[in-house]
């Protein structure tokens, strides 16, 4: 999961056999609360952007309930090239991460080593992102 510039906020890996929208729940629910300028921490965002793979009404009343605004394209309705708009902040990260020849292939038996390394690979991105923003 990434913020609007491409920063990622979540990373989780799964199996390969399973669906993208499977530990979409705990990704919502373990966003970290926002900054705000002044006032509360906001503890999620205003709305979140999906393609159609997460084209489900469980997702949808999920997201309401939470008082999140989904923006999810709808299979069959919408064309894809409308959510490109979004869509490629994501894939930007994707391919931030597989700058690291270790997240490109998975080189690790070990679940909590390929973690740590996705993790790491994060806070790369975001150190890399502050020391562009500060300088």
């Amino acid at each position: 999961m990434v913020e609007a510039q491409g920063l990622p906020l979540l990373a989780t890996h799964t199996a390969a056999s399973e669906h993208d929208s499977v530990p979409f729940e705990g990704l919502i629910a373990a966003i970290p609360p926002i900054a705000q300028p002044a006032g509360y921490r906001r503890k999620r965002p205003d709305k979140v952007h999906a393609d159609k793979g997460y084209d489900f009404p469980r997702w949808r009343t999920f997201l309401r309930r939470h008082g999140i605004t989904p923006r999810i394209a709808r299979r069959g309705v919408e064309r894809s090239e409308k959510l490109g708009r979004h869509r490629w902040v994501v894939e930007r990260t994707q391919a931030w991460l597989h700058r690291f020849r270790r997240l490109t292939i998975r080189y690790e038996r070990r679940e909590d080593i390929h973690a740590a390394f996705l993790t790491l690979g994060c806070a790369l991105i975001c150190f890399t992102a502050l020391t562009d923003w500060f300088c």
